[in-house]
Formats: structure tokens, C-alpha cells, sequence
């Protein structure tokens, strides 16, 4: 085996990526956004915006966003496709704008709950016909005020409703009762925060000042999600894989997968630019532990694929948000490691999985791009694996399989196209 230090090539985040978008396109003037990642659910966000009267031009190496410093005056139909950020961001930001809005998705999009954000809206002024995609928005301008927003099942709510208030004529106070995905949160203030809001948190309730946004240049940092699966294949394999780029200054909650995989064996280096993730020797993954996963959901699927080749059983908990993603995960990624032949336990917000040997068999992607990247990187150990539908990792990553084949060889990825 070699000892050489695998660098891995991860595009930059989806999460920053289409937050900064926004609040570029809010800001009035021009902003850079440096090393963005193109990928369907960022075009799509992209696209969107510009049919909203925002002007995105592709520089090649980043975007250059012109604001306005006001909400959209293009009404029309707003396409969001499989992008759930679209879905929950931009109404908001159409919100303080002017005219009527047709807010409209994939079939896969129109499944997820939309309903907590399009009350918000609702409460404060905005005209709202329908209880999801497809709906209509009137907007006149949003005052701001009080409203008390459950972000029990999307931190992207609250998200999205936090970075239109800028625009909003006075001051906006959010209750959050309940919120999932704290991480998130503290990304969306942070970038706010960048771009020149004035905001503050006192207990469970956010107040966001009026003023707009400063135009800024931003370069987006690799994707935390996406640098999961290079992670965990580092520890299957007995390898060492860096990216660089992210590490202590990050503003992603799900770096701290990394140490997750610390409990399962791993040796994890980071500093303030770089994570270095090494396996133990032979892949011999450490299991019997119990982890909450509940604010990096996004990766809990990467460590549910992993864990049969561990030495006892791992239980992952506080995740039942999860059934509310692209597909219901917890079930999909049961079902899948039981046509592996592995044993799985599952119930509403946590799923067990045993150690096993698993077989032959093809995964059930149900179009979410997470569930073919992490079953991906159980067939760098489990031969005969293949996808149902490998292109969907092009929601976010659309040269994954490419990537994953140049860190650890062709052989190891035959079979997925």
C-alpha cells in the first residue's frame, strides 16, 4: 500500500455557493464569488435568479453578481427543479419585492414541506396561494415585525426568511421554538454578517435589522458534505486523502464528520486550512458506538454505508429530518444495506446497522445523489455494487465518479456508469 498523501479535488459547497448568491443579488452593486460549484442545484438557483431580473455573469473561475439593493421587480414563473434552496430562499427574497410570483419544482421538490416557510410569509404581509409547490406569491414589500417560525423540520426556513429581512422596511424578530441543523444557521448568519447585516441572537429568538447589504467578493471554500466521501473511502481503504481548503476556519458544520470517523478508527490532522483524514490499516473500521448525527444529516448516510465493514454495530441518531430530504434516507438507506444483506435496525430518528459481508446487489438511488456517493464508497470495498442511476450525483457533484476513480483506481469504481 502506498503512503502517499491522496489529494482530493472537492468542488466548492452548494450551501455557501446559492446562500451567497443570494445575498450578492441582494447587496447593490457588484460581488465576486470565487470558485463556485456548478452543479445542477446551483444552476438552478442560479437560473432562477436571473429570471427574477438578476444579472450573473460566469467569469469562468467565479460569478459576478450585480444587486440591486432591492428585492426582484421581474415577476413570472420561477422554476426551482430538484433545488430545495431555491424552494425555501427565494420566495422570501421575492417577497420584498414587487409583483406576482409562480414558484413551481420537480416532481421530487413538490414532495417536500414547504408549508412552515409560506405561513411565515403569510404572516407577514406577503399574499400566498397554495400550501406548496407549485404556489403563487403576490408581493408589495415586506414591513418586518414578530413571527414565531418551527424549524423542527428545515433550518433552510428560517434561512432563507433571515436573509431577506435586510431588505425588509423595518426590523424582523424570529421565535424559533424548534430548529434542526444548528450548523446551518450559524453558516447562513456568518455570510450575513460578510455581506453587512446587522443582526443578533438573544435565546431562541433572531432580530435582523433593516439596511440592506455591501456588496463583497467571496471565495467559497470546498463542499464539507461532498469531502465526507473521500473521508470515509480514506477509511475503508487504509489510506490518507487531504483537502485542502477546509479545515478549522470553515463555516460548514459537517467538517465535523471528520471526527466521527475518529470514533470508527480514523486519524484526522486538521488545521486552519486542510483536513487529513488516514484509515486504519486494512480498512479495520471500530465500531460499537452510538452518534448523533442530528446537525450533519447530510453525511449521516456516509457513515451508515461505511459501518458494515465495522467490527459492531453503529447507531445513528437524531436524524429524523432526514426522512424529509430528497428521498426519506433513513428507509432508502435501510433498504439498501438489507438487499446487501446487511443487518439493519430503523426507527424515526435513528437506524443501526450490523457488521456484515456485503453482496452483489444494485442500489436503489431514488434519484438523491447522497445515497449513490455513499454506497459508492462501500464498493471500494464490497465488489459487485453498482447504481441504479449514477448521474444523479450531479446535483451537487457532478464529477464524483471521476474523482473517486482517480484517488483510488478504475478497478475500484467499474461498474457504476
Amino acid at each position: 500500500m502506498s503512503a502517499a498523501v491522496l489529494e482530493a479535488r472537492i468542488p466548492g459547497s452548494k450551501s455557501i455557493t446559492n446562500r451567497a448568491l443570494l445575498l450578492a443579488a441582494a447587496a447593490d452593486g457588484l460581488s465576486r464569488l470565487g470558485a463556485p460549484l456548478a452543479c445542477d442545484d446551483t444552476l438552478a438557483f442560479r437560473t432562477a435568479l436571473t429570471g427574477m431580473g438578476i444579472e450573473v455573469a460566469d467569469e469562468g473561475d467565479a460569478w459576478a453578481v450585480t444587486g440591486r439593493g432591492v428585492g426582484p421587480y421581474a415577476p413570472g414563473r420561477v422554476w426551482c427543479a430538484d433545488a430545495g434552496t431555491a424552494a425555501r430562499f427565494l420566495p422570501p427574497f421575492a417577497a420584498t419585492g414587487r409583483g406576482t410570483y409562480v414558484f413551481d419544482g420537480s416532481d421530487q421538490l413538490r414532495a417536500r414541506p414547504l408549508l412552515p416557510l409560506l405561513d411565515a410569509l403569510a404572516g407577514l404581509g406577503a399574499r400566498v396561494e397554495g400550501g406548496g409547490l407549485p404556489f403563487t406569491l403576490t408581493a408589495a414589500g415586506l414591513p418586518g415585525g414578530r413571527i414565531e417560525l418551527d424549524s423542527g423540520l428545515s433550518s433552510q426556513y428560517l434561512s432563507g426568511l433571515l436573509m431577506a429581512a435586510p431588505l425588509m422596511s423595518g426590523p424582523l424578530r424570529v421565535d424559533v421554538p424548534r430548529l434542526v441543523s444548528r450548523p446551518y444557521l450559524d453558516m447562513t448568519m456568518a455570510l450575513m454578517r460578510r455581506f453587512g447585516a446587522r443582526l443578533e441572537e438573544s435565546g431562541s429568538s433572531i432580530v435582523v435589522r433593516p439596511g440592506g447589504y455591501t456588496p463583497t467578493d467571496l471565495t467559497v471554500e470546498p463542499d464539507a458534505s461532498t469531502a465526507s466521501y473521500v473521508f470515509a473511502a480514506a477509511a475503508v481503504t487504509g489510506r490518507t486523502v487531504r483537502v485542502r481548503g477546509l479545515g478549522t476556519g470553515s463555516l460548514q458544520g459537517d467538517t465535523a464528520f471528520a471526527g466521527v470517523l475518529e470514533r470508527a478508527g480514523a486519524q484526522v490532522t486538521t488545521d486552519e486550512d486542510r483536513t487529513e483524514v488516514t484509515g486504519p490499516a486494512g480498512g479495520a473500521l471500530r465500531g460499537g458506538f452510538t452518534v448523533d448525527m442530528g446537525d450533519i444529516s447530510d453525511t449521516f448516510m456516509t457513515l451508515a454505508a461505511i459501518a458494515p465493514l465495522a467490527d459492531a454495530p453503529i447507531t445513528i441518531t437524531g436524524i429524523a429530518h432526514a426522512r424529509l430530504k430528497e428521498s426519506d434516507r433513513i428507509t432508502a438507506v435501510a433498504a439498501n444495506l438489507r438487499r446487501l444483506g446487511i443487518a439493519v435496525e430503523e426507527g424515526h430518528d435513528h437506524i443501526t446497522v450490523h457488521p456484515g459481508t456485503p453482496v452483489p446487489a444494485t442500489v436503489d438511488c431514488r434519484r438523491d445523489h447522497r445515497i449513490a456517493m455513499s454506497f459508492s464508497v462501500l464498493g471500494l470495498r464490497a465488489p459487485g455494487i453498482t447504481l441504479d442511476d449514477p448521474a444523479c450525483v450531479g446535483k451537487t457533484f457532478p464529477g464524483f465518479h471521476v474523482e473517486l476513480a482517480r484517488l483510488f483506481g478504475p478497478a475500484l469504481t467499474a461498474g457504476r456508469r
